[in-house]
């Protein structure tokens, strides 16, 4: 594990705990994490793919914690987490091919659309809306398009999910949030699979992460299923605000380095 001291890898456990718990509810788990593991020294590449190892924890976790309360059908939607699971693998091979420098300059500016968007929109609720589109429409389209952005770039992932299936589908807030959770689940073990065959993940500290990443989102999911919407819309916002100041507060980011900043 890199010669870590046991005290940083006791943190980056509790770091996990509490990414998972946010994630459970409302996404950008990453946006802690990652930060974390390059704190820690771990290199760029090592730190993503070690991501990528307890990344699937925590979805998974949650994903079970909201089936077991009648949330999300597993059985139903495992088509479209194996569709997900598809285009996130695909998504990681491109990723090893291309540089991110072109998503990487949009995503900041997405995702506060997004927050935006939950933030003005009136009557969100746990209560479903009108369809829009088929659910295969739905999975060939919108799953495979965030699936793939989710193997190639990441950050976000689980806000674009939710903007789908409360836009798209026609979801609540917290059968969005279910729902987002296998979905992601799919995509994230896509992009493992690929990250597993090349090699670069931490094994013992992206297992010891996601131990913690189980726990918080066991506590997560369980605080989202008590108090719904008005839980889960705050913390989307917050989600999805902070990781695009974070982004765009990167000294490597696309646009500051074309400003000047």
């Amino acid at each position: 594990m890199h010669d870590l001291a046991l005290n940083v890898v006791l943190l980056l456990f509790v770091v996990a705990i509490l990414a998972g718990f946010i994630d459970s509810i409302a996404g950008g788990g990453g946006l802690i994490t990652i930060p974390a593991l390059l704190l820690a020294g771990i290199p760029p590449l090592e730190a993503l793919a070690t991501n990528k190892v307890q990344g699937p924890f925590g979805a998974g976790s949650a994903t079970i914690a909201y089936a077991r309360k009648g949330h999300v059908k597993l059985k139903e939607q495992l088509p479209m987490a194996a569709i997900a699971y598809v285009a996130g693998g695909a998504g990681a091979i491109i990723a090893s091919h291309m540089p991110s420098k072109l998503l990487g300059t949009a995503i900041p500016f997405l995702l506060i659309g997004i927050a935006l968007f939950f933030a003005l929109k009136p009557n969100l609720s746990d209560t479903d809306s009108t369809r829009r589109i088929s659910p295969a429409l739905f999975a060939i389209t919108a799953v495979s398009a965030v699936a793939l952005y989710d193997g190639i770039f990441g950050p976000g992932a689980g806000s674009f999910y939710m903007l789908g299936f409360v836009l798209l589908a026609g979801f609540g807030m917290l059968k969005a949030t279910a729902h987002t959770k296998l979905i992601n689940l799919g995509s994230n073990l896509g992009s493992f699979t690929v990250f597993a065959i090349n090699g670069t993940m931490l094994w013992k500290l992206g297992i010891i992460m996601g131990i913690g990443q189980l726990i918080g989102a066991q506590l997560g999911s369980r605080l989202a299923m008590r108090s719904g919407a008005k839980l889960i819309k705050p913390l989307l916002i917050i989600s999805c605000l902070a990781l695009a100041i974070k982004l765009l507060a990167d000294p490597a980011h696309p646009l500051r380095q074309l400003i000047g900043f």
